[in-house]
This record gives C-alpha cells, sequence and structure tokens, in this order.
C-alpha cells in the first residue's frame, strides 16, 4: 500500500518470515496467519525471505489487515555499478566486520556493515562487492584466517554464496513499519536487526525452534558441503573449516538480533540455554508457547469400545505425517511389545502416508513383518475432534519437534501422552519449573529411538486406570491453564501495545550515528 504521495505507508507490525508463510502451508505458517488475524486492529507488512526459483503461490487467504509483501531471495545481488568513487577504500573497510561476522562476530559488526554500505546502497552490487579485485582480496584474507587446508573452491563458493545472503538482506528495500518481527533468526533475524539498527524502532523475535541448532545438524549434515580432503582422516575428528564458517555466520547473526531485540520469545524453557550459548540475554527471554482452542477440545468426551476377547478396547493412537522424522518404525516395533503386555490394545497411526510413500511402505512391511496384523491400522488423515474421544493414550515418537499441538489437543480432552524427549514434549507433559500449583505428570517422557522406555510407557498408563485418568486430568488442567490460545493472543497484543508506545524512532535512518541495543 502506498500513500497519495506514491510513497510506502508505514504498517504497524513488519513480519519477517523465512522459507514459510504465506508461500507454505502448516506449523509457523498457520501460526503466522493466526498471530495476523487475531491482531486484526493492526496492519502487517510481510517481508518474505524465500530461495531462488521458489514458487511463489499464496497458500493462505491474507487477512484484510495484510498491507503488503515484499519478497527477498536469499543470496541474491544486483548487479549495482562496476565503479565506485572510492571503492577500494569502501571494501578494504568491509573486510574487517565481514571477517568477524564469519568468526562469530556480534551486532556491533553488523552496524559497521550497515554504516559502510548505507551511503552507496543504490548503486553497490554483485561487480563491487563480488566480484571486484579487493572482494578477490577479501577472500583470499578470510581463507588463509579460517580454511587454510580446506578446499578452496569450496571455501570460495561458500564466502561468495554467505556474502551474497549478507550484502543482500541488508541492502534490499526495507518497508517502513513500527515494530520489526522475525519468525526466526539466521536471515529473518539479520534483517530485523538491520530494520531496528537503522529505524530505532523496536524489534522482536519469535522462535518456534533453535534456528542456530538447527543450521548447525543441517551443515554438519550436507552432502553440498563435502568434507575437507585435509581433515576427512584425521582421529580427532576435527570440524570441516567450511562448514565451521558457515555454523559462526549463522551464529553471529543470532547474536545482532538477540542483541537488536527488545524480547526474545520461546516457545519453551528449553530452548533458554541455547539461545544464551548464542548470546541471548537473560533478561530479555521470555515464553509465549503456541496454544490450541481449549473450548474446543475439552468438549470431547471418551467413546464407546468394542471389546476384544472379553475386555474392552484400549486403543493408543500416533497423530503425524508418516514421515522419518516423525519415527514412526520406533512406534511399530513399541507396538510389537505392547500388545504382549495389553492383550485388549489396538494401535492407529493417525496422519497422512503420501509425503513419503516409501517411507511409508516400509513402515507397513516392518508392521507386517511383526505380526501385529489388525492391532496397528494406518487410519491415513482423520478428523482428529471425532478421534480424540477413542484413544487412551497419545504417543509421539518424533526425533525432532518444537512445540506439538497434537499433544495440546489431546491434553485438553484429557488423554495422557507419550512422548519422546524432544522440543517442548517434557515440558507440556512434566510442567515448567514455575508451574504454580504442580499438576503433576500429564504422562510419560520416552528416551529417543527406543521402542522399549515408549512401550513400557504406554502399558504403565494402559495397566493402571487411576495413574491414567490422573495424568489424563493433569494434563487437561496444564492445557488451560498455560496454553489457552485466546490467552496466549491477548499476551501478543499486549506487547505490541507495549512496543508500540516505544516506536518513536531516537535515531532516524539518516542519522550516521546507528545505535546498537544492548551490544
Amino acid at each position: 500500500m502506498v500513500d497519495p504521495n506514491g510513497e510506502p505507508m508505514e504498517a504497524d507490525v513488519c513480519l519477517v518470515i523465512e522459507g514459510a508463510y504465506p508461500y507454505v502451508t502448516g506449523g509457523v505458517s498457520s501460526w503466522c496467519q493466526d498471530l495476523i488475524q487475531s491482531q486484526c486492529h493492526l496492519t502487517f507488512h510481510l517481508v518474505v525471505i524465500v530461495a531462488p526459483g521458489a514458487e511463489l503461490k499464496v497458500r493462505y487467504k491474507l487477512p484484510p489487515n495484510v498491507a503488503g509483501i515484499t519478497n527477498i531471495y536469499a543470496a541474491y545481488l544486483p548487479p549495482g555499478v562496476r565503479s565506485l568513487r572510492g571503492e577500494k577504500k569502501l571494501l578494504d573497510a568491509l573486510h574487517g566486520p565481514v571477517s568477524r561476522v564469519m568468526a562469530q562476530g556480534d551486532a556491533k559488526d553488523l552496524v559497521e556493515i550497515i554504516r559502510l554500505l548505507h551511503p552507496h546502497r543504490d548503486k553497490i552490487g554483485r561487480h563491487l562487492l563480488l566480484d571486484s579485485p579487493e572482494a578477490w582480496r577479501s577472500f583470499c584474507g578470510v581463507y588463509e584466517a579460517m580454511c587454510q587446508g580446506a578446499s578452496f573452491i569450496n571455501a570460495f563458493w561458500g564466502f561468495r554464496t554467505l556474502l551474497g545472503g549478507l550484502y543482500g538482506t541488508i541492502l534490499t528495500e526495507l518497508p517502513p513499519a513500527r515494530i520489526y518481527h522475525c519468525i526466526s533468526t539466521g536471515y529473518a533475524g539479520l534483517f530485523a536487526a538491520r530494520a531496528a539498527f537503522e529505524t530505532g524502532r523496536p524489534a522482536l523475535v519469535t522462535e518456534h525452534g533453535v534456528y542456530t541448532n538447527e543450521r548447525r545438524l543441517e551443515i554438519l549434515a550436507a552432502p553440498w558441503l563435502a568434507v575437507d580432503d585435509s581433515t576427512a582422516l584425521v582421529v580427532d575428528g576435527e570440524t570441516n573449516k567450511i562448514k565451521e564458517m558457515w555454523i559462526n555466520t549463522f551464529v553471529s547473526y543470532s547474536r545482532a538480533c538477540y542483541q537488536a531485540c527488545t524480547y526474545v520469545i520461546s516457545l519453551f524453557e528449553g530452548n533458554y540455554a541455547l539461545q544464551m550459548e548464542d548470546g541471548a540475554s537473560p533478561e530479555r527471554l521470555c515464553i509465549i508457547p503456541n496454544g490450541i482452542d481449549v473450548e474446543k477440545y475439552s468438549k470431547i468426551v471418551p467413546g464407546e469400545r468394542p471389546e476384544i476377547d472379553g475386555k474392552a478396547q484400549l486403543a493408543i493412537g500416533l497423530v503425524g505425517r508418516v514421515v522419518p522424522i516423525k519415527d514412526i518404525k520406533t512406534f511399530v516395533r513399541a507396538c510389537a511389545l505392547l500388545v504382549k503386555k495389553v492383550p485388549n490394545v489396538v494401535c492407529y497411526v493417525l496422519g497422512p502416508m503420501d509425503e513419503d510413500p516409501e517411507y511409508a511402505h516400509a513402515c507397513q512391511a516392518l508392521a507386517a513383518q511383526l505380526g501385529l496384523g489388525e492391532r496397528l491400522v494406518f487410519a491415513g488423515m482423520v478428523n482428529l475432534v471425532q478421534w480424540y474421544g477413542k484413544i487412551d493414550v497419545m504417543v509421539l515418537t518424533s526425533i525432532s519437534e518444537a512445540q506439538p499441538l497434537v499433544i495440546l489437543e489431546a491434553g485438553a480432552a484429557g488423554v495422557p501422552s507419550v512422548a519422546t524427549d524432544v522440543g517442548a514434549c517434557r515440558e507440556i507433559i512434566q510442567g515448567r519449573s514455575d508451574e504454580s500449583p504442580p499438576l503433576g505428570a500429564g504422562g510419560r517422557v520416552a528416551q529417543i529411538g527406543n521402542p522399549g522406555a515408549v512401550a513400557d510407557g504406554i502399558a504403565d498408563l494402559l495397566l493402571h486406570a487411576e495413574v491414567r485418568k490422573a495424568c489424563g486430568e493433569a494434563m487437561r488442567q496444564r492445557v488451560i491453564q498455560y496454553y489457552d490460545i485466546v490467552s496466549l493472543r491477548l499476551r501478543y497484543a499486549q506487547l505490541y501495545d507495549e512496543l508500540l508506545a516505544l516506536s518513536e524512532p531516537e535515531h532516524s535512518s539518516e542519522d550516521a550515528n546507528l545505535a546498537v541495543t544492548g551490544a
């Protein structure tokens, strides 16, 4: 949207998102849609960081308070001019802060880069920042300091890609807004930090997972970052220097983001240690978990059960996509152990099977091999509101999660859970450290990839009706007290109100003395 003079209109909130809403459905995207709809009194401008060549098909009906969308292609830099007065001095000056960013720098380094680039933003681009002799000399300096002995070619392309992402994020259009709210660190966090430093407007970050931790795992496993010949056979497992450069750069982005943001919001306490390790100040950390429609799910009541061999059927359900990250095979193996302990149990997998057909077929083949027959049913996509009343225990065997809503939904219906110790699962089932009064366990937490531990936890609940009932009631009360989406929407409304009151900039974008909050 533009004003009568053709200038972009200032939004209340600029929401900065990497690789998700509104072009990808589920998870974080659904959260963004709900956030915007619930704050209908505010206007939002979306900044979406997408991969080059990504399909930009909007997957949601955008709420009317979305004022506009700016798409940023990751690591893309426009060509820019081929020469610039004082270019050597500028590029030499950039070498220091850029090198520090690639070695776990912080907000001061980002601010220095912004200051140096700001006067030339409408001119400078790929030709000077990546293709010039000065850029080549800068790379050689970084290689000698950080990557010596590693593949020169791999280091060069890694350096170039990282610089493209850094410079592209700093040089792209900055939509005017009163608050900048990023939904992760990484490039989204880098953009929000830059916006806060340039405009003096407040920023905040909501992390569903911890971005740097996820990128560490991704980068360490990345086949496109081949292990260096020089380190492949090292006995002490020396870290690949190029991968280390990538990881350090994203840690720098997180540090800058955390230092720029008034609030660093997590879904659960378990993120705190990782965020503080990456430079977040404890006094800025707060928890606002994802929530559910408590009223909707608390109305669910247990349904009638058929008998198996003269006993009332007991049922367990795993709700999730049949994909490796959900570790359905561990669930299948746990079911094979469980039916020996609880003969009247039926197990269900409730979720789509078409995302990874090969894996889904392997899970079904494993179930057949273990002789589960009709005791394990792959039900596919179902109406969960109708199913929560049919199961006695919710099960989750994932190897990675943030804050799974299915445990909350089942919990609101009084169904306890057995879940692996990932993401917020332990906190949801056992309660936060500040829970007052303590509500007790809402189920059991099991080791990742351990079918025996999962089966033991389920059997403990199924074979002891009073324990199962107590755990279900604890879950119900915990969800009502801490995870009601109505109260969580209100908390974001209060945060926005507080930051909007502080949104008059102390330092305009024309001020050469950019402020670094908390740096």
